[in-house]
């Protein structure tokens, strides 16, 4: 038996925070779906019906969020470092209020057509989020899944690298095109949020990251 499966066996065997962490990473997928149906589509009604959905889902997280701080505040002994958990949640938190942020501006600012890198950009949310999705079930037994979790987080941080050359993309073409100043303003800003979505969504891989070093 090698040393980290003999150090398994000292992990605390609380196990009350991950069905709060996989709820918590499932949300955060119906959040990034939601975000790719809106900017598919060309109507303004839809964008409010799934700004209203997203914004659902948005409470859903912050329930879940007070959910997991109540049972930190609760537990004397965690699975992983306060610290981390604390992170992990608060850096998801993060993604779906950016998410919702997204679909809120694009509500209100009305931009006369949605620029087709903002597919692209929802489309790697999306993916990044999955990513997330699949590393927190495996940190059940991080031990086990070490490598699973690690494959992971390497494509979430190849995911944000081309989140930067897309929304770097988007903005030249913005400025080298757009002729109405409102209309460059309105669809930078939703830019910025979709490219910091992705940095956000880093954020959580680099908790999971540091979990990862600690625990396996």
């Amino acid at each position: 038996m090698n040393i980290d499966s003999f150090l398994k066996f000292f992990v605390p065997k609380d196990h009350s925070f991950f069905p709060l962490f996989e709820s918590d990473a499932q949300n955060l997928v119906k959040a990034t779906e939601l975000l790719k149906e809106l900017m598919s589509s060309t109507e303004i009604e839809e964008h409010e019906r799934i700004h209203k959905e997203i914004k659902d889902i948005e409470h859903i997280g912050d329930e879940i969020t007070d959910k997991t701080y109540v049972q930190l505040n609760k537990s004397f002994i965690t699975p992983f470092d306060r610290e981390d958990i604390h992170e992990l949640t608060a850096h998801i938190d993060d993604v779906v209020d950016s998410i919702n942020g997204i679909s809120r501006r694009v509500c209100l600012y009305k931009p006369k057509k949605l620029i087709p890198i903002y597919k692209e950009m929802a489309d790697l949310i999306y993916e990044g989020a999955r990513e997330i999705e699949i590393a927190i079930h495996c940190l059940k037994d991080p031990v086990a899944n070490k490598e699973k979790i690690s494959k992971a987080c390497e494509k979430v941080t190849a995911i944000e690298h081309k989140a930067d050359e897309l929304y770097f993309v988007g903005v030249s073409e913005l400025f080298e095109k757009e002729e109405d100043p409102k209309e460059l303003l309105k669809n930078n800003k939703i830019l910025e949020i979709l490219e910091r979505c992705v940095d956000e969504e880093e954020d959580v891989t680099d908790t999971l990251k540091a979990i990862l070093i600690k625990m396996a």
